[in-house]
């Protein structure tokens, strides 16, 4: 419970500033909150603590991803900066960058493990919602990736009919 993964969600940083929106972020030793109050933002001088993580996705067109927004992560100090570029034909999709001495470095590899995160993020072709598509996936320390909510509900159902239990008439 203590950690927090926005998506689409405003990042404030200064009061009199406009918020930055990533497509995600990971912030960890901040309370998840369980309520109909959803959070619909998060200003960072009230959680008092910076995301570890940002990711962008690129979508369409380029909105400063490697330039802008990559320079604005690093003076905040966030320590991991993940794009994910599908379209890219002849560069990496998946670039993660570690902040080091205020700047951000390439980290190779695919999963890349983030030490400080407790997980990998990687890319690879995977099945989400019936579509067979590249897809950005966590990891854990034995590059071993984490199942999505639909893979563990088929798991779950195979072996509820292995055992002769019908997982629809649970429901």
């Amino acid at each position: 419970m203590d950690w927090f993964f926005g998506a689409d969600m405003a990042v404030y940083y200064d009061p009199n500033l406009p918020a930055l929106v990533p497509d995600g972020f990971l912030n960890l030793g901040v309370e998840r909150f369980f309520d109909e109050n959803l959070c619909l933002s998060y200003a960072i001088w009230e959680e008092e603590k910076v995301p570890i993580l940002v990711l962008e996705v690129i979508s369409q067109t380029y909105r400063g991803e490697y330039t802008t927004k990559k320079n604005e992560y690093a003076k905040l100090k966030v320590l991991y900066y993940v794009v994910y570029n599908p379209t890219r034909r002849r560069k990496p999709h998946l670039k993660v960058y570690k902040l080091v001495n205020n700047e951000y470095h390439l980290l190779s590899g695919n999963p890349v493990w983030l030490p400080e995160v407790g997980l990998g993020i990687g890319i690879e072709r995977g099945t989400y919602q019936g579509i067979t598509r590249e897809c950005l996936y966590w990891y854990n320390e034995q590059e071993r990736r984490l199942l999505t909510p639909e893979e563990c509900a088929q798991i779950l159902a195979q072996r509820l009919r292995e055992v002769g239990i019908d997982a629809d008439s649970l429901l």
